[in-house]
């Protein structure tokens, strides 16, 4: 009983902190989206492009005639001559590991406004934090290695074509 009363006594004099409510709100940094839901979502915007390239490499590089390598090539020509689904192509290879990248950047991206001098109210600062999360990160560059691939591609053949 008397550990009882004592505690008790400890818990009446404790100290509570002192809460400014206004003052959380310029604190709080919250992620846009989840980072392992767009891990996971990144995984699969990339996954097509990947196949692709990986088809691209073992049929130029390793002269690899499998089944598969070229059904991927069949399956992207013949969508670049169907007339009203030809977009399908670039956006696959293009555009998806855009949204990955886009995805996952938005995820691990903190960024906090907060004024300096409250006498001043155009003087502020401007806070932008990373969160360190590998898969994030890791999908981030190989969507950006997919991106330059591509885009490197493009300009090869652009320049080829003009020559």
């Amino acid at each position: 009983m008397k550990n009882n009363d004592e505690f008790l006594k400890q818990m009446e004099n404790l100290k509570v902190p002192d809460v400014n409510p206004s003052q959380h709100q310029n604190t709080v940094k919250m992620a846009i989206m989840n980072a392992s839901r767009s891990a996971a979502l990144g995984v699969w915007l990339i996954a097509v492009p990947c196949y692709f390239l990986l088809c691209v490499f073992m049929f130029y590089f390793f002269h690899a005639r499998m089944g598969w390598f070229a059904a991927m090539f069949s399956l992207l020509s013949g969508l670049a001559k169907v007339p009203f689904i030809d977009f399908l192509g670039p956006i696959v290879l293009f555009v998806l590991p855009i949204v990955c990248i886009i995805i996952n950047v938005l995820s691990i991206l903190h960024v906090q406004v907060k004024n300096i001098d409250p006498e001043r109210r155009k003087v502020k600062e401007l806070s932008i934090t990373i969160k360190v999360k590998l898969w994030n990160i890791v999908l981030i560059l190989v969507s950006l290695a997919i991106v330059f691939v591509f885009i490197s591609y493009v300009m090869t053949e652009s320049i080829s074509i003009k020559s």
